[in-house]
């Protein structure tokens, strides 16, 4: 199985981000000894998603450039660099316009923290779990173990039968999809998943490379769900959708017995960006290296 191409949403996206940033390209020589994460408070990440870190608007324009190595971040005249000082070099030119305006955006405070497109390009540059594609496919599978839509509860009813008829289309959607049985539990230990299942899913996930499986791995972090995170790198879910059905049973509650208003729309919001973020590097990784150029002038 070979993964899904970007729907013409996320390729409009690439697009109007690059009419927004025509001056990103074509800027001057940039000097190749500057590494961002240089001063003493900046500890590399060792996950997809670091701790809030933020630090001075220090630069005045961001641009691209391409060199040997793929498609580099320059700010001002400088070549922007990973925590481990290895130069900031990404596949696709579409990545590296969605990563430079993630750098336009900031404004007088960068704020790291916001930046998630970034910190896949670090983690995936750097592997700072020293981790090879059969370890990182192997811990994206171990997910499935403990994925939210297949633990149910006994009680109450009504999230009973909120479960049943919002998670079981997922799951048999997924069943069908890849021709396996994944089923659900309302046992502690979860659902028995058989071999074969965890074999189809290696298989497919074999099928991406080693950028989009970082990706992938952040978005089952997040919505704790392999199946979801299927479902959303297929194309058969929306991220508004996924994040919801991730967050099923505390929207239950909420609706039950009513929420902090400013905090559950912060997690939420939170939530939704770091998912849509991952997605979108998932789907920029699978891209060919350079937009066509009659496409950006559009």
């Amino acid at each position: 199985t070979h993964p899904p191409r970007p729907s013409c949403v996320m390729w409009r996206i690439c697009l109007r981000l690059r009419a927004q940033r025509r001056l990103l390209l074509n800027r001057p020589p940039v000097d190749p000894t500057f590494s961002m994460w240089s001063w003493p408070a900046f500890q590399p990440p060792a996950r997809a998603y670091g701790p809030p870190t933020e630090r001075k608007r220090f630069y005045q324009n961001v641009s691209i450039s391409q060199g040997e190595g793929g498609f580099e971040i320059n700010l001002d005249h400088r070549k922007l660099k990973t925590p481990q000082a290895k130069l900031f070099t990404v596949p696709s030119e579409a990545l590296a316009i969605a990563v430079a305006t993630e750098w336009d955006s900031q404004q007088d405070t960068i704020k790291f923290y916001t930046m998630h497109l970034t910190t896949l390009c670090n983690t995936s540059l750097d592997n700072p779990t020293q981790r090879n594609k059969d370890q990182l496919i192997r811990a994206v599978v171990k997910f499935l173990d403990t994925d939210t839509i297949c633990y149910r509860v006994e009680e109450p009813e009504t999230l009973v039968e909120l479960q049943k008829n919002e998670w079981d289309p997922i799951i048999e959607w997924a069943e069908e999809r890849y021709g396996v049985e994944i089923g659900s539990s309302t046992s502690i230990m979860g659902p028995s998943i058989p071999a074969q299942t965890r074999e189809v899913f290696t298989s497919h996930l074999a099928s991406y490379n080693m950028w989009a499986l970082q990706g992938i791995e952040f978005v089952v972090a997040q919505l704790k769900s392999m199946v979801l995170t299927l479902g959303l790198i297929d194309l058969h879910l929306t991220v508004e959708q996924a994040v919801l059905l991730s967050r099923l049973e505390e929207e239950y509650q909420i609706q039950k017995w009513g929420n902090i208003e400013w905090a559950h729309d912060y997690e939420l919001q939170e939530l939704r960006a770091r998912t849509a973020a991952g997605t979108l590097f998932v789907h920029l990784c699978l891209e060919s290296t350079t937009v066509k150029h009659k496409l950006l002038q559009e």
